[in-house]
C-alpha cells in the first residue's frame, strides 16, 4: 500500500492513483495488443460477423491493471484481497474461453460462474455480518447468513451473465457499467459505509478508459468474456457493500433488462418449450438495432441516459 511509504494528502493520493491506473492500462494495451486472441464473429448476433478479426479478450489487460493499482493505493484488507483474487479468476475463466479455438459450452461456463459467485457471496457474508439485510421503502429486514449466502450467490451469477450478454456493441457494456458503478459509489458515499469503495470505483473507471478509447466505434479491440464477466462480478461486490442487495434492480436496471431478458427467453424455450417473447429480439440492444432501426450510438446513449435517470431518482429517494 503506497500511502504507508509516502505521506500524501488524500486528494493527491486519489490523483496519483487515477493517473497511474490510466497510464498503466494504456501502456499494457499498447504492449500486449498483438498477443491477444482474435474474435471469430458471433453467428446469431445482429451484425455479429463484423467483429470477426478484431482483438478480443482485452479484459485481461484492464482487470489486471485495476488489481495492480488497487493493491498499491487502496488500504489493505483480507476481504478486498479475496475480491481481487475472485475478480482475477472470473477474468481468467473468461479469457481462456476467449482464447479457445472452440468456445466453451454454456454449462461449463455456468458452473465456473456459479463457483466464483458462491465464493464471492461467502466472502462478503464472512466479513460483513452487519450488512446482511434488505430494505423496502425504509423497512429493513435482517437476513440469516446462510440464506443471504445462497441468495447472494444467485444474484452474483445473474449479474455476471447479464453483463456478459450485454457485451454486443462497441462501447456499450463498458459505458453502461460505468454509469451503474458511479451510481452505486454515490449511494455508498452518501451512506458513509465504506470509503474505500469510492477509490475502487475510480480505479476501475480510469482503467476502463484506455480500453474504451480503442473500443469506441469502429472498434479495434473488444473486452470479451474476460472483461464482461469481471465487470459483472465487480458490480455485484459494489451492490453488496451498499448494504441492500435490492438496489441491484434500480442501479443496474438497464444491464439486467438487456442481459437477463435473453437468458429468461432462452430458458423458457429450452426447458418449458414456451416462447413468451416472440416479438422481442434478445439481447434487448439487438432488438432496438434490428427491429427499431436504432444506430449503435443511439442504443448506447439512450440506454445510458435511461440508467442515469433511474439512478438519480433512486439516489434522491434514499437521501
Amino acid at each position: 500500500m503506497l500511502n504507508k511509504f509516502i505521506e500524501l494528502e488524500p486528494k493527491y493520493l486519489f490523483i496519483l492513483a487515477i493517473l497511474c491506473g490510466a497510464a498503466l492500462c494504456a501502456a499494457m494495451l499498447k504492449l500486449f495488443k498483438g498477443k491477444l486472441p482474435k474474435d471469430q464473429g458471433r453467428e446469431f448476433a445482429f451484425n455479429g460477423k463484423l467483429s470477426a478479426g478484431k482483438v478480443r479478450g482485452a479484459g485481461i489487460i484492464f482487470v489486471c491493471s485495476f488489481i495492480a493499482v488497487a493493491l498499491l493505493f487502496v488500504p489493505f484488507s483480507y476481504e478486498y484481497l479475496f475480491y481481487y483474487v475472485l475478480l482475477f479468476l472470473g477474468m481468467l475463466s473468461g479469457y481462456l474461453d476467449d482464447a479457445s479455438e472452440k468456445p466453451w459450452g454454456e454449462y461449463k461456463k455456468g458452473a465456473i460462474d456459479l463457483i466464483i459467485s458462491a465464493l464471492t457471496s461467502a466472502n462478503f457474508v464472512y466479513f460483513n455480518p452487519e450488512l446482511l439485510h434488505v430494505s423496502f421503502f425504509g423497512f429493513g429486514i435482517n437476513v440469516n447468513p446462510i440464506v443471504f449466502g445462497i441468495l447472494g450467490t444467485v444474484l452474483v451469477w445473474m449479474l455476471i451473465n447479464a453483463t456478459n450478454c450485454s457485451d454486443g456493441i462497441d462501447g456499450f457494456c463498458g459505458s453502461l457499467s460505468i454509469v451503474s458503478m458511479i451510481s452505486i459509489a454515490a449511494v455508498i458515499y452518501l451512506a458513509g459505509t465504506d470509503s474505500n469503495v469510492t477509490m475502487l470505483v475510480l480505479l476501475m473507471v480510469v482503467t476502463l478508459m484506455p480500453y474504451l478509447w480503442s473500443n469506441s466505434e469502429p472498434s479495434t479491440m473488444m473486452m470479451g468474456d474476460a472483461g464482461s464477466r469481471a465487470l459483472g462480478l465487480f458490480l455485484c461486490i459494489l451492490i453488496f457493500k451498499t448494504g441492500n442487495v435490492l438496489l441491484t434492480i434500480p442501479l443496474c436496471f438497464m444491464l439486467c433488462l438487456d442481459g437477463l431478458l435473453g437468458i429468461l427467453k432462452v430458458s423458457l424455450i429450452r426447458f418449458l418449450h414456451f416462447n413468451a417473447f416472440k416479438k422481442i429480439r434478445t439481447p434487448l440492444h439487438d432488438h432496438f438495432r434490428k427491429n427499431k432501426g436504432w444506430s449503435n450510438s443511439q442504443v448506447i446513449f439512450r440506454f445510458c441516459m435511461i440508467q442515469a435517470v433511474i439512478s438519480a431518482v433512486t439516489i434522491c429517494a434514499l437521501k
